[in-house]
């Protein structure tokens, strides 16, 4: 895969050492020189393009007409807004992901097509799932976050879920059991297979869902 990043802080310098590291083809725009003579060095593999990722001349000369992602991880919502306008616009680039340092900006950027990724958002989120949502571990987040592989243990001592058959669970809509872990075994569960106190249940889930889900399961 081909990557061009805009941004070569220490967001974007350790994400084109991730990505380097996973075998993929990186390129990076960074307006500062020192900043990018720093990550020619952190990060040699990498072709480090001294120029402003907001100009068209400088998405070009990083070959964003032929890239499969576009990255923007500056720490100004503007210009990253603009940057991924261009890629998107200009060079029609396939995917445009943009970091977004206000939440309040997230809609703007997802209204206008572009995948924001807010770390305040993303904290806060799993702050709040760890709060009100105990019996829940994600596994997998899917669909740019909206849908997720979560696991659920049933307590041993019983739960909404215990003694009561899979085609008779009351579950949420797009929810999709995958499968029960019981002890050492692993069961795909039928519409006959009873859920028994201990179980761990593996869903597929809208993640909107995951409090009902817990709810049906373990009764809190």
């Amino acid at each position: 895969m081909k990557m061009v990043i805009n941004g070569g802080g220490k967001v974007g310098s350790f994400l084109a050492m991730a990505m380097v590291k996973n075998g993929h083809l990186v390129t990076l725009i960074e307006r500062r020189l020192e900043v990018s003579q720093k990550v020619a060095l952190e990060v040699p593999e990498a072709l480090i393009i001294l120029g402003d990722g907001c100009d068209v001349r400088y998405q070009e000369d990083a070959g964003v007409d032929n890239a499969d992602v576009f990255v923007t991880v500056t720490g100004d919502d503007d210009d990253n807004l603009v940057a991924c306008q261009i890629a998107q616009g200009v060079f029609s680039v396939q995917r445009a992901i943009a970091r977004v340092n206000n939440p309040k900006n997230e809609a703007i950027f997802r209204a206008l097509g572009i995948e924001a990724v807010s770390s305040t958002t993303i904290i806060a989120r799993l702050i709040e799932e760890e709060i009100s949502i105990g019996n829940v571990v994600t596994l997998q987040a899917l669909k740019k976050g909206k849908m997720a592989l979560v696991e659920i243990e049933l307590p041993k001592a019983g739960g909404a879920g215990a003694g009561v058959q899979i085609q008779d669970l009351e579950l949420p809509q797009d929810c999709v059991l995958v499968s029960i872990v019981r002890d050492d075994d692993i069961i795909i569960p039928r519409g006959e297979t009873l859920l028994e106190g201990g179980d761990t249940v593996v869903v597929l889930t809208k993640v909107a869902n995951e409090k009902a889900l817990t709810r049906s399961l373990v009764g809190k």
